[in-house]
């Protein structure tokens, strides 16, 4: 579905087509900061459009999983997974800052389809160097259902009655696919 659109990077001189994705923090951010975090170096947001509007965006960002944002029993699952010998107390990871998708094409998989997308991109010659993808879910039972579809898994139980929940994936098994 989501070849049917134009996926472009936001420039600070782009004119962004109408959106509206039921959430007014996600819509304020496309409208109103997006450009502010290119132009500051802070996040680069990429835009799904159609010649009459905007389909779905997403910013990514530098990040890392660190042993002080998991529990104890969680950091012991990543670094099991990782084959050396040596245990560092960060591991590299690129976090989607916002992800959102036009209410008009919500439940359509566009929004599954854009995730498969950015974890084929950072797997795509390894840009960044990077195994993990974080974000910080808005903890609501529909979003989480949607990550967690999506392969996430969260990070901490810490963060059970927070507004949102750190989770994360592990590339290397997309990359077993």
């Amino acid at each position: 579905m989501i070849e049917n659109f134009t996926l472009t990077r936001l420039s600070l001189d782009a004119v962004i087509k109408p959106f509206d994705c039921a959430n007014e923090q996600l819509n304020g951010f496309l409208f109103d900061d997006a450009k502010n975090h290119v132009k500051l170096l802070l996040a680069v947001t990429y835009i799904l459009e159609s010649e009459e509007e905007t389909i779905a965006y997403f910013s990514v960002l530098n990040d890392s999983i660190r042993i002080e944002d998991t529990t104890k029993n969680h950091f012991k699952k990543i670094i099991k997974i990782l084959p050396f010998k040596k245990r560092y107390k960060s591991h590299p990871a690129v976090k989607v800052g916002r992800f959102a998708v036009n209410h008009k094409y919500q439940g359509q998989r566009i929004g599954s389809e854009l995730m498969d997308y950015i974890k084929g991109y950072f797997l795509d010659n390894n840009k960044t160097g990077c195994r993990f993808i974080t974000l910080d879910a808005e903890n609501n039972e529909r979003t989480i259902k949607f990550y967690q579809k999506n392969g996430f898994d969260f990070l901490t139980t810490k963060d059970e009655g927070e507004e949102n929940r750190l989770m994360f994936f592990d590339l290397i098994y997309f990359s077993a696919r």
